[in-house]
């Protein structure tokens, strides 16, 4: 996959303020991915040599390891287009439908407290919610599916915890037969609008979550459990998506998106980072934000997941323990992935001809490649650009 340079980096920032990088986290977990981060595709992390295996060029081309962890702006593109190939081969020819489960503010402070468990809570809930909805006859009554994606963040890198998730309108009965939703379910249905009541969804979603907390966390007061009553929680249901095409478009835009990409920094002037954020209120209109580097590095680490955490989760007919023996039956009843005409995923190619393949021939640690392939770099004119290691 093309890569393609930035004028600034959120490494920048990282990098300008190494020392000062474990007092502006929570814990030691966040202060080690920052580093990480900060020497992605750098010296610091060792690298590798590769050769063009074109006999017109041979030419060798140095590149710096890339560090590999999901809240870097640079490691997402490959990991993200093999995630997508993958979930394109199990759709179906069904409508998708898209809601957001999202938090109220009153939990942010839990959430920097033990957002574990809290965003744990977030998965489950939800899934609760939809499968709850799904088995009453009412509404459908069948067993569903659900990918569900995890954001923390807003616009301006502020803690806003929110699930996206894809469900398709219908599911399996009993007998293992699909069984689609009431005018909604069935691919080109101009009728489609929401696959279930919002608001009575919104308020199974509040009960269902405070109910879990109080289980989880109950030394905490009353008081604090009946403010979570006062105000809707709202799910956001958008109209359903039109085809297989849309569902993988959105895909490509939110599985392996993180907190602020390095595009969105317009500058970085006397220990300020100024980016763009868009209004979602005012119809995505988009204005510059600035922060000192402290705070935008302090919001930053706040998105950094606990180590472990599983941020992509599948339910139900879309789980990895029922999808591999389900999902081929249902493709042959409903049919099967529209063919999308990109390529497949290719090994590297050479930046100077274009036509070889890169293959490796030696690798290095933090103190550089040895002298004797480096005087063969300077040989082969090599010139350094941006490539995942």
């Amino acid at each position: 996959m093309t890569m393609y340079r930035t004028s600034y980096e959120v490494a920048q920032v990282l990098e300008r303020n190494r020392e000062q990088l474990a007092g502006l986290c929570a814990n030691s977990w966040q202060s080690r991915t920052l580093h990480a981060l900060r020497k992605c595709r750098t010296a610091a992390l060792g690298g590798h040599i590769d050769r063009c295996d074109n006999p017109g060029c041979h030419k060798l081309h140095l590149s710096y390891n890339s560090c590999r962890n999901r809240h870097c702006p640079k490691c997402q593109g490959h990991k993200r287009e093999q995630w997508i190939r993958a979930r394109e081969a199990e759709l179906l020819n069904v409508t998708y439908f898209h809601m957001v489960f999202t938090l109220p503010s009153e939990l942010n402070r839990m959430c920097l407290y033990d957002p574990k468990s809290i965003y744990g809570l977030l998965f489950g809930t939800a899934w609760q919610v939809i499968k709850g909805f799904s088995s009453n006859p009412k509404f459908l009554g069948a067993d569903p599916g659900m990918v569900a994606i995890l954001h923390s963040w807003g616009q301006n890198l502020s803690l806003h915890p929110h699930l996206h998730c894809i469900v398709p309108g219908g599911g399996t009965t009993r007998s293992g037969k699909w069984k689609f939703a009431r005018n909604k379910g069935k691919p080109g249905c101009r009728k489609a609008r929401y696959l279930f009541p919002v608001k009575a969804m919104s308020k199974v979603f509040r009960a269902r979550f405070v109910a879990s907390l109080r289980k989880e966390f109950p030394p905490h007061p009353t008081a604090f459990y009946e403010n979570l009553f006062k105000h809707n929680w709202v799910i956001y249901c958008k109209r359903p998506f039109l085809g297989p095409e849309q569902v993988v478009e959105y895909l490509g835009r939110y599985t392996h998106k993180i907190a602020i990409s390095n595009h969105r920094i317009k500058s970085l002037d006397n220990n300020n980072v100024t980016f763009t954020v868009k209004d979602y209120r005012h119809g995505g209109r988009k204005s510059l934000l600035r922060l000192t580097d402290a705070e935008f590095v302090r919001r930053f680490a706040l998105h950094i997941l606990p180590k472990g955490f599983v941020r992509i989760r599948h339910y139900g007919i879309l789980s990895s323990s029922r999808k591999k023996a389900l999902l081929p039956l249902l493709q042959q009843v409903l049919g099967g992935p529209v063919p999308n005409g990109r390529p497949p995923l290719k090994h590297r190619r050479c930046p100077y001809c274009q036509i070889g393949i890169m293959v490796t021939v030696a690798v290095f640690d933090s103190r550089g490649p040895p002298k004797a392939w480096s005087d063969r770099l300077k040989n082969s004119a090599p010139r350094r650009t941006p490539q995942k290691a």
